[in-house]
């Protein structure tokens, strides 16, 4: 029972279900292929119809307008097979959550924490992308350098405050300069305690955020923060949209090389330094080439540093390499790589000519016992000499039995005592070379040791160091406490670093493999197949090859030394003596090879000579030794010799061909032998041989062939060598020539009959005669077929209904495989010559004649962007663009203000002057920025392609509480010269009026002013024109001018003129790289006169002809009319004038004429008594009108009332009679 029960639990399990999508779902599939013959749609067509042909239409339109708004102007893709790493710029307000989230990203990808990030972060995300994270400050020149160069900007929020003034200006920035791909992240989220009020937030800060970029875009919400750090799921997600995210080239990015600097090294010389520590830096800057490939011989420009020339490029490997193997489906741990200098994390750098080993933690050199390496660097650290000291100190050994030579001591003679010394001293120095080679081992294997033990400890981070591959430059300054890089010295790199102490002779062609050459292929080998080597210890394991005593030619090399006053000059001499003798084996190892290689004569001689060098006393090559340029001068002959035939083309094979120099080589050895080592047996067939080929030689074959070498065309094998070059013949492997005549033989009409002369013409081929009509008719079906399959293959459409777009994207994406297989197969030192150093690629620019303030001032948290500028963008002049003030920028912009411009890499400081173009094409001068309308604006600055948006703020020192970007606009010409005109108006008043000629003053100031405006218009206020005409002696100044009509005195006299005004040459780039780091976001350039004035307390004084005064006009009475008596007959009697006076006018004419009467006392009291009751029965009389009106408003109220009574009453009996006569009218009908 208990096996039943198990049996029916297992009947009840889920069934195994395939996977039908995934990596084993398309094994399968794959393995076992399975093609449907018919599909549903195929067998079933009712089911996929359509109801409605209206509702079909409408889908159909709604799909074709999505499909249509995805769609793009397809580019040419012209990214590297490498690309760079994608720049992601974090951006936001302070203390909203920037560098905490970069942290978390980088852990999220790399699995590693990095707790202090200054400057660029670059990660291996995938098999397929790398990431440079930067963080953004709060200052606005940053907030521009950044929007230039990212490809993705993470836009931070705090959700709990929204939306603050630095996100706006920074998407304003991105819009002029080319909008990136914008990802919000939301943060605080749980600063809310209502959920309701946290979605209500939420959704209004989204809307705004699709309002200022565009509908739809994409963003986060960071709910919390456990620890720390905000939740993973949330971080996770986010990194994958970045890890998937695609990007559209920009039109300045497309056309502009540039690279954000991740390491930065100052190579000036120490000495020049220490005399002058102001003196110009030559400084090396680090990193990947963007945009378009960088030119050699182009100029640069470092935003907040200014223009500079570049003295040399070279590409390095990249130091954050991609992974080879592409078949996993993660990244192992080894291959999350994460490089950033500026933060003293990257393991191991290489240089030109050094190694550079990143040591942390237990590994500083506070802690290590003392060693070789440690000695060179604390000896370099505890110098006290100077240079001068050190090089009369210094001494030189010729011979290892020899006295060194001093410097100071130059030109004396040495004893024998003091030789027999000096071998003393020299067999003890050889004995203390063979215990530093003891050391040597000794430290070597517990190198071996200490690397077992870092491979063992991966997970640590301070403790495991990263190879990354080679990169150029030096690293000297410590990057964290405890942390310190050690220059690691290779064999292979000697070749510079010591050129002065040892000269290596020209390399061979063909060499043994030394132990330089092996140590060099293990090393390779090892930074090529495990990059994640924690030390270069595998040089210690590398043997020497020994050599035999017979091939040994002891040549002495003089090792420059100095006095051994301390350990490290001790050190160095030591190593100057090791690397000496591995030259010295080296050579031994040529002059064996060469030997081998060269002929008996050759050898001869070789041999005589090295029997000479090697039987030399000491005493004889101390001279040639000094001479170290002529040793093995032979030698070197020789092998320069080899080279120049190796590379030298033979125009003798060219000409004569390779048989000829065939035969010439067997006829040399045919001969016979020699006579005497001098001469050479000659039989007679040789001699007939030799003359044959001299006779050869006198005529080029090229041009005369040889007849012994001609192909005799009249055989078969012959002749079909060549058959297919002919029209006959067979052209391609579908194409026969045979076939396609016979196509053309058919003919088409027939045989026919002409009808003027009655001939009868046949068709050309005779087999068609005797063909049976069935085999006519399947030859023409067979015809006509061809010909339909021939025209099915030129116009139907074959391709699956292929539109525009279709075909266009096609068109780029085979012109993107062209660019990339046209250098694909080159090598690098070759193709950088041609296109220069393409985008993706690791490289070091060196440049000179920098600022000492770029390294005494250096921030790693401020970018260093180097921009490419291309040919003829160097220079500065007239630029003319299209202006407008921003609408959320609260000031007017004035003419002559300056202004801080973003155009291009450039931030600089110029005037502008603002105009508007007119009908006339003329630039009129305006002095201040119209409102809410688009102005012309000239100034003078660097010259920039057409179309190249810019931004203009104020000032970039004082952060102002409203929106800081002042102007954007467009550039729209490039002139030499731009005339801005201002209008000006001359005024003038009539001295003396002629009818329709006026004199004119107070206009000009001197005849000769005068002169040049002779033929000009002027105009009056009341609108007459007239004419300049000559000018008047007296008063100085005026002028005869003529008009359309008489003028009067009172009338003021314009003339209209423009003149040009200058525009100011004044051009001051920004120069905050160069600031310290406290004052970097401080730049102050030129004021305003209005600021000037402000700080000085200066107030202007008003001008009267300025002020806004009301206008007082007196009033001119017009003159009456006259009309002359003769007309006055003429006229009607309705228009002549009536001499009618009026009452008024005649009352007033006779009180005019009364006389003034004086009145007597008693005639002034009855007068004054009279007045008194003509007032008191006025006022009765007027009580009395005053009294009637009530009463007569009171009776009219009675009356009204009555009246109403009345016709409310009139009203109840007139509807009682009609209703008694409906009645009656009712009775009647009924009796009749």
């Amino acid at each position: 029972m208990a096996g039943d029960d198990f049996s029916e639990a297992l009947d009840k399990k889920k069934s195994h279900r395939e996977r039908n999508a995934g990596r084993k779902a398309e094994k399968k599939k794959k393995k076992n292929p399975h093609v449907q013959d018919l599909t549903a749609k195929q067998r079933n067509p009712k089911a996929f119809t359509f109801n409605s042909a209206v509702k079909a239409e409408r889908q159909f339109r709604r799909k074709e307008d999505i499909q249509t708004k995805k769609q793009h102007i397809p580019v040419v893709d012209r990214n590297p097979v490498l690309p760079p790493p994608v720049l992601v710029a974090v951006v936001g307000p302070p203390k909203v959550g920037k560098s905490t989230l970069i942290q978390c990203l980088i852990r999220n990808f790399t699995r590693k924490p990095l707790t202090s990030i200054q400057g660029p972060v670059t990660i291996v995300s995938g098999k397929k992308r790398r990431i440079t994270f930067v963080e953004c400050n709060n200052d606005i020149n940053s907030m521009i350098d950044l929007a230039k160069v990212a490809d993705l900007v993470l836009l931070m929020v705090d959700a709990s405050f929204g939306f603050e003034m630095e996100i706006f200006e920074f998407l304003n920035i991105c819009q002029v300069h080319g909008m990136p791909r914008i990802m919000g992240v939301l943060t605080h989220l749980d600063m809310f305690t209502n959920m309701k009020t946290m979605r209500r937030t939420k959704k209004q800060l989204k809307h705004r955020f699709w309002t200022e970029v565009y509908a739809g875009a994409k963003l986060f919400y960071l709910s919390g923060m456990v620890h720390g750090e905000y939740l993973r799921n949330e971080i996770k997600n986010l990194g994958r949209f970045i890890s998937v995210m695609k990007f559209r080239p920009l039109t300045w990015r497309s056309t502009h090389p540039y690279l954000l600097a991740d390491r930065i090294e100052d190579i000036t010389p120490p000495e020049q330094v220490r005399q002058n520590e102001k003196t110009d830096r030559t400084l090396c800057l680090y990193g990947w080439v963007r945009g378009v490939p960088l030119n050699k011989k182009s100029s640069i420009h470092i935003p907040g540093a200014g223009d500079h020339p570049i003295k040399d490029v070279s590409f390095l490997p990249d130091p954050c390499p991609l992974p080879d193997k592409l078949k996993k489906r993660v990244l192992i741990e080894k291959e999350r790589l994460i490089y950033a200098p500026f933060s003293g994390v990257g393991g191991i750098v290489y240089d030109k000519d050094a190694v550079y080993v990143e040591l942390a933690g237990s590994h500083s050199f506070h802690h290590q016992p003392d060693n070789e390496q440690t000695e060179l660097v604390t000896g370099m650290k505890d110098t006290q000499q100077t240079m001068d000291q050190k090089m009369q100190m210094s001494q030189m050994q010729l011979f290892s039995t020899s006295e060194p030579i001093i410097a100071s001591n130059w030109g004396r003679k040495a004893d024998e005592d003091e030789w027999t010394d000096a071998e003393d001293e020299s067999d003890a120095e050889d004995e203390n070379e063979d215990e530093a080679s003891e050391n040597e081992d000794d430290g070597s294997e517990k190198e071996e040791e200490g690397s077992e033990e870092g491979e063992q400890d991966e997970e640590s981070e301070e403790e495991t160091v990263k190879v990354a591959p080679k990169l150029n430059g030096k690293e000297k300054v410590m990057r964290k406490p405890g942390t310190l890089r050690t220059k690691v010295d290779v064999p292979w790199q000697t070749q510079e670093s010591n050129r002065e102490e040892v000269d290596e002779p020209p390399p061979a062609k063909k060499l043994k493999k030394s132990s330089v050459a092996l140590a060099e292929r293990k090393l390779l080998q090892e930074l090529g197949e495990d990059s994640d080597a924690d030390s270069l210890s595998d040089l210690s394991d590398l043997e020497y090859e020994p050599v035999e005593e017979e091939d040994e030619v002891e040549a002495p090399i003089p090792v420059a030394k100095r006095p051994p006053k301390s350990k490290d000059e001790e050190t160095r001499a030591k190593v100057a003596e090791a690397l000496a003798n591995i030259e010295q084996a080296e050579k031994r190892m040529n002059l064996k090879a060469q030997q081998e290689a060269e002929n008996s004569e050759e050898e001869d001689d070789d041999d005589m000579q090295m029997s000479d060098f090697e039987g030399a006393s000491d005493e004889d090559t101390a001279e040639g030794s000094a001479m170290k340029w002529k040793d093995n001068l032979a030698q070197k002959a020789a092998l320069a010799y080899q080279e120049r035939q190796a590379t030298t083309v033979s125009l003798r094979k060219l000409v004569y061909g390779e048989s000829n120099l065939a035969k010439d080589s067997d006829d040399e050895d045919d001969m016979g032998g020699e006579l005497g080592g001098l001469f050479r047996k000659v039989n007679l067939a040789q001699g007939q041989k030799l003359e044959e080929r001299s006779l050869r030689n006198r005529e080029d074959v090229s041009r005369f062939p040889d007849p012994t070498h001609q192909r005799d065309w009249k055989q078969e094998h012959v002749r079909d060598l060549i058959r297919d070059c002919f029209v006959t013949g067979k052209w391609k492997e579908e194409e026969d020539a045979n076939d396609l005549l016979e196509m053309d033989d058919l003919d088409e009409d027939g045989d026919f009959e002409d009808l003027e002369t009655g001939e009868k013409h046949e068709s050309g081929n005779p087999s068609e005669k005797d063909e049976t009509p069935e085999e006519r008719r399947k030859r023409m079906i067979e015809k006509k077929r061809k010909l339909k399959e021939k025209f099915d293959a030129e116009y139907d459409d074959t391709d699956g209904g292929k539109t525009y777009y279709d075909e266009l994207k096609q068109e780029m994406s085979q012109q993107a495989q062209l660019n990339q297989k046209e250098f694909e197969h080159m090598d690098d030192e070759m193709r950088v010559q041609l296109e220069g150093y393409r985008p993706g690629m690791y490289v070091r620019v060196e440049l000179t004649n920098m600022p000492c303030e770029m390294i005494t001032n250096f921030d790693p948290n401020y970018p260093i962007i180097l921009g490419g500028l291309n040919p003829g963008e160097e220079n500065i002049g007239y630029v003319q663009a299209r202006t407008k003030r921003h609408r959320w920028f609260s000031k007017t912009l004035k003419t002559k203000d300056p202004l801080i411009f973003s155009l291009g890499w450039r931030r600089f400081q110029t005037l502008p002057l603002y105009s508007k173009q007119e009908d006339n094409m003329r630039n009129r001068y305006l002095k201040y920025t119209p409102q809410h309308v688009a102005c012309l604006s000239h100034f003078w600055g660097p010259i920039s392609p057409k179309g190249t948006g810019f931004l203009a703020v104020q000032d970039v020192s004082v952060r102002q509480t409203g929106f800081r970007i002042a102007a954007t606009g467009t550039v729209l010409e490039l002139d030499k010269s731009a005339q801005v005109m201002k209008k000006l108006k001359l005024v003038g008043t009539p001295l003396k009026i002629y009818k329709k000629t006026a004199f004119i003053q107070g206009m000009f100031t001197s005849s000769l002013e005068v002169a040049k405006f002779e033929g000009a218009r002027v105009k009056t206020v009341s609108g007459i024109r007239g004419q300049i005409k000559k000018a008047v002696s007296k008063p100085e100044g005026s002028f005869r001018a003529t008009f359309e009509d008489r003028i009067m005195l009172s009338d003021i006299v314009f003339c209209r003129t423009w003149y040009q005004v200058k525009i100011p040459q004044f051009y001051a780039p920004v120069t905050s790289l160069l600031l310290p780091s406290e004052q970097k976001n401080k730049w102050k350039g030129a004021k305003s006169l209005g600021e000037l004035k402000r700080e000085k307390g200066i107030r202007n004084e008003a001008q009267l002809n300025s002020l806004y005064l009301p206008i007082e006009r007196k009033e001119v009475a017009p003159a009456p009319l006259s009309i002359p008596r003769s007309l006055q007959r003429q006229l009607p009697y309705e228009d002549k004038p009536k001499m009618v006076v009026k009452r008024d006018q005649r009352k007033m004419e006779l009180e005019s004429q009364r006389v003034a009467v004086v009145l007597e006392k008693h005639e002034q009291k009855a007068h004054e008594l009279m007045r008194r009751l003509k007032t008191t029965f006025e006022h009765k009389q007027e009580t009395l009108k005053k009294a009637t009106a009530v009463r007569m408003a009171a009776h009219r109220a009675q009356l009204e009332k009555e009246e109403a009574k009345k016709s409310k009453r009139e009203k109840t009996l007139r509807k009682e009679i009609f209703r008694n006569i409906s009645k009656m009218e009712k009775r009647k009908k009924k009796d009749d």
